[in-house]
């Protein structure tokens, strides 16, 4: 930890759950998602670290560009909670259909042929 943060500049963690969803289902059927952009820091003093783990070490490179994309892929896989913008503690849960290679929101997901959390994997 601590080698990518975020500049104060970057918006809080915005994305709906859905938008998460969506975005592991992209990568999974192999479409485009995007770059990252980072930038390397000087310092590490103007910069938040991602999730809420308070013992990180400065970062070394922070995200100009992806920070939304990145923050999902990260808090879902690691089942670490995001800070949403209003400042409300959140873990993302997106479940899986490996029978019909769906993903879903955990939380609306009641069927039993989908993997309830995929960060168990």
């Amino acid at each position: 930890m601590g080698d990518i943060g975020l500049p104060d500049i970057q918006q809080p963690f915005v994305w709906k759950n859905n938008k998460v969803r969506d975005l592991f289902d992209s990568m999974y059927k192999g479409y485009p998602v995007g770059y990252l952009l980072f930038l390397q820091s000087a310092t590490a003093d103007a910069s938040r670290t991602i999730g809420t783990d308070t013992k990180q070490k400065p970062p070394r490179l922070v995200i100009v560009d992806g920070q939304q994309r990145l923050t999902s892929l990260y808090a879902v896989i690691k089942s670490i909670a995001v800070l949403r913008e209003n400042f409300e503690s959140e873990r993302i849960q997106i479940a899986f259909n490996p029978i019909e290679e769906r993903f879903e929101v955990a939380a609306i997901c009641r069927d039993k042929s989908f993997i309830p959390d995929i960060s168990v994997l």
